[in-house]
């Protein structure tokens, strides 16, 4: 019996491999059944994310439970041999318990300290869990895991700082104004960073944004996935007037926003600050905006230079998250190392209790006339005399068993208490 972990990432396997593996694995449901139907598996868990497929399992076989969970992957991933032998990872026992702690921990995540993917593993073992794929190793083994998770995220501040351009435009616009409830935005473009920057302003209490495009339908698509206000390139200037800040991401070959267009809206704003980010490549925003009284103005490396500090902040973190990681790791190979002499535990208490029952029984002819609570009495003390009596080789029996050395004594135990017979 062994933990295994087995499976691909964005590390070792390459987009339109992880795009494939996901696409032909996406019904949850069926791979878990499929999978739990391997005979050497005893408990399995399925993860699959848009940057990993993994396989959580505690097999009997370590040598063909492995081989048939690779060929699992394998032809459901529809991979060359050359493809897994590059993108496939394994790893087993201690490894495969570190190994699921930082992917709890998001250290193992394209970006360190998000929280999304902590959610993604409790997913997959809820699932586990209704379809009775997990026993006592893996319900251990991922409560043990969401208890790391939460260690790293209140002992260190890995997630306290923005690693995205558009995380850290929101952040510094929470710096210049102390707060965002009630502030409108005016967001330029349709791409991936407008989106990412709607979802962090939603996220810190902006109540209305303004989209903007080239291609009014794409402001209209944006608009009606955040409940904001679409409007066409036309109406930019008359919009500079009423908004508090500007988010710019558009692929114009030219500025948008010129330093006459900022200069007539703080006439009509009355010089109330307005906020500019240009996190666009050309840039959106004439630069000699940035010289305009209550006019504050970022540019794309500006928001870099934060990213990069941020980023030494979170490795610096990090170590100190491998480190809880490295102490939980031992905690729960201890447990496991306990599990061995659990049996022979088991045994030894039902052997002692068996006899303090005969004895007891023998003699009733001499306890007849007793009192109820006379002859409980005498039962406690006997069984006060067992636990003393059992109390150290039950404690030295742990103790081995977290050194990996219990076998000799369980050996031992078994024989000199003729346990064997008794199974």
């Amino acid at each position: 019996m062994g933990i295994i972990v087995i499976g691909m990432n964005h590390k070792t396997a390459p987009l339109h491999i992880r795009e494939r593996l996901s696409l032909s694995c996406d019904d949850n449901s069926r791979m878990l059944d499929e999978v739990k139907d391997i005979s050497q598996v005893r408990e399995v868990m399925y993860l699959a994310t848009c940057n990993r497929v993994e396989v959580v399992a505690n097999i009997e076989d370590s040598v063909s439970g492995v081989e048939r969970l690779k060929f699992f992957i394998f032809s459901h991933g529809n991979l060359s041999h050359d493809e897994m032998k590059e993108c496939l990872y394994i790893y087993r026992d201690h490894e495969a318990v570190r190994h699921l702690f930082r992917v709890a921990s998001s250290l193992d995540s394209m970006v360190m300290g998000e929280p999304q993917i902590l959610g993604q593993v409790k997913d997959a073992y809820r699932h586990c869990v209704e379809h009775k794929a997990s026993g006592i190793i893996l319900n251990k083994l991922l409560h043990h895991a969401f208890r790391v998770a939460k260690r790293v995220r209140t002992e260190t501040g890995i997630a306290n700082n923005a690693v995205s351009v558009s995380f850290a435009a929101v952040e510094l616009a929470k710096k210049i104004f102390g707060y965002l409830s009630g502030k409108t935005v005016l967001i330029i473009g349709a791409g991936e960073m407008s989106e990412l920057a709607a979802k962090h302003l939603m996220n810190n209490g902006v109540s209305k944004i303004v989209f903007a495009n080239r291609t009014y339908e794409n402001a209209v698509r944006l608009a009606n996935d955040f409940h904001g206000i679409p409007i066409g390139f036309n109406l930019l200037e008359e919009k500079l007037k009423e908004v508090d800040i500007v988010i710019s991401s558009t692929g114009a070959p030219g500025y948008i926003i010129t330093e006459r267009m900022i200069v007539e809206a703080l006439r009509r704003r009355k010089n109330r600050l307005i906020f500019l980010i240009d996190i666009a490549v050309p840039r959106d925003v004439d630069p000699a905006v940035e010289d305009i009284d209550n006019v504050f103005l970022y540019n794309i490396d500006n928001l870099q230079e934060i990213v990069d500090e941020n980023v030494k902040n979170r490795m610096r973190e990090a170590d100190k998250a491998e480190a809880i990681i490295a102490d939980e790791v031992t905690n729960f190979s201890n447990w496991l190392n306990t599990l061995e002499v659990v049996p022979a535990i088991v045994s030894l208490r039902n052997k002692a209790d068996s006899i303090i029952d005969n004895e007891l029984e023998k003699s009733l002819s001499w306890m007849k006339d007793m009192k109820e609570d006379e002859k409980e009495k005498i039962k406690i003390l006997a069984s006060s005399v067992i636990n003393k009596l059992l109390h150290d080789p039950i404690t030295r029996l742990k103790e081995e068993s977290q050194n990996g050395g219990a076998d000799s004594y369980v050996a031992a135990i078994m024989r000199l208490f003729k346990l064997e017979t008794d199974d």
